[in-house]
């Protein structure tokens, strides 16, 4: 038997290993090489069988790999043993999935099954990014989730038809996850578009929330050529209702005031919203340095204008609605609590930030419906 130095490996001796298999734990006996130039050792059973040095079947693995990442691990190692009788603790299931998450990573960024999945659906481009606080060794992160889908228009809907329209589910989708800071996240996603196969010209909805970075990065590192930016029209909403009580104070009038702008923004657009905050923070200039109330209702308005100004080309919804597109930022908000929320956020986890990002990774794969095709790689 060859070895990877070019000397020729020695048969030396057979072993017995147990082997954890979803049958549970087999004997195997398996010849044992030693290379005489460089020392190295071969058990080619071993790794034709996909078996590694953790001793782990490559079916077992995916198990292991599919309960650790959909319970705690020990809570896994308890329900692997009701569900199969696989005894296996809880230790190998993290070990096992902090291995796959880390494979899964490098496929996810070089395999060609992503991108045959997204250009095979139906639908524009959708795409969206945030954030989810996760508890680590270093303190609390923020693991940074984005998601590639694709969905097709829906029915056209007015402003007043907003909140009760129901939208095609995407047809395709593919998420990635990073604890990285702003630079690094928009590299990821200029590679990531690049992977895909999206064109500098393809059709691209961006939704996100009105944080800086988003969109500083989506100008630098997105295609622009047929590129909608949106402003996801709950977070518009909430600076709305924000202003409105710092204005008039918790209460209907509040409400009131916060959605008799929203409908105005839904009607006319960012720009025209913005003309008219500002002509209200100028007409609350107040008259004396005693009057409170106008100052407050002036700084209100003013920081409400701040930010509309910012947003003020994000936020054409009108048009939006009547083709059928969403303004919400509903994926990636569903995918943060259901992809990364429900198993880092498990009984108050604490993570070191490395396998943090693998077990993001793995339920990344589950959340793109690419779980089948990585396990399909993995044993080809």
């Amino acid at each position: 038997m060859s070895c990877p130095c070019g000397g020729k490996a020695k048969f030396k001796r057979r072993s017995a290993k147990c082997v954890l298999t979803t049958v549970g734990e087999m004997t195997v006996r398996r010849s044992y090489f030693v290379c005489p130039a460089c020392g190295a050792s071969q058990t080619p059973l071993d790794a034709w069988a996909g078996i590694g040095r953790r001793m782990v079947s490559e079916h077992a693995r995916r198990v292991l790999a599919v309960a650790g990442s959909s319970w705690s691990f020990e809570q896994a190692s308890r329900k692997l043993l009701e569900l199969c009788r696989m005894r296996v603790s809880n230790d190998t299931i993290r070990a096992v999935c902090d291995e796959e998450g880390e494979r899964a990573g490098r496929w996810a960024r070089s395999d060609e099954a992503p991108g045959k999945a997204l250009a095979g659906a139906a639908g524009e481009l959708e795409f969206s990014t945030d954030g989810v606080k996760v508890n680590t060794s270093g303190g609390w992160c923020e693991m940074r989730l984005s998601v590639l889908g694709k969905r097709e228009s829906g029915d056209a809907a007015g402003p007043r038809q907003w909140a009760d329209r129901v939208l095609p589910e995407p047809t395709a989708r593919v998420a990635w996850c990073q604890i990285a800071n702003s630079r690094l996240v928009g590299a990821r996603w200029a590679a990531m578009f690049k992977r895909l196969g999206v064109g500098r010209h393809a059709t691209l909805s961006v939704i996100a929330d009105g944080a800086k970075w988003i969109w500083e990065q989506a100008a630098a590192r997105l295609p622009s050529g047929n590129a909608q930016w949106v402003l996801d029209v709950y977070h518009a909403s909430g600076h709305l209702h924000d202003c409105g009580k710092r204005m008039l104070g918790e209460g209907p009038a509040a409400r009131a005031w916060a959605e008799g702008q929203l409908a105005r923004l839904l009607e006319h657009g960012g720009p025209a919203l913005l003309t008219h905050v500002r002509d209200a923070a100028a007409a609350a200039e107040p008259h004396d340095d005693d009057d409170d109330e106008a100052a407050a209702r002036r700084a209100a308005l003013t920081k409400l204008a701040n930010y509309l100004s910012d947003n003020a080309d994000r936020m054409w919804y009108r048009d939006r609605l009547a083709a059928g597109r969403p303004i919400g930022s509903g994926l990636i908000e569903g995918a943060c609590k259901t992809a990364i929320g429900q198993r880092l956020k498990l009984n108050s986890a604490r993570w070191v930030p490395r396998r943090a990002v693998r077990m993001g990774h793995l339920r990344c794969l589950q959340y793109s419906d690419l779980w089948d095709a990585y396990w399909e790689n993995r044993a080809a």
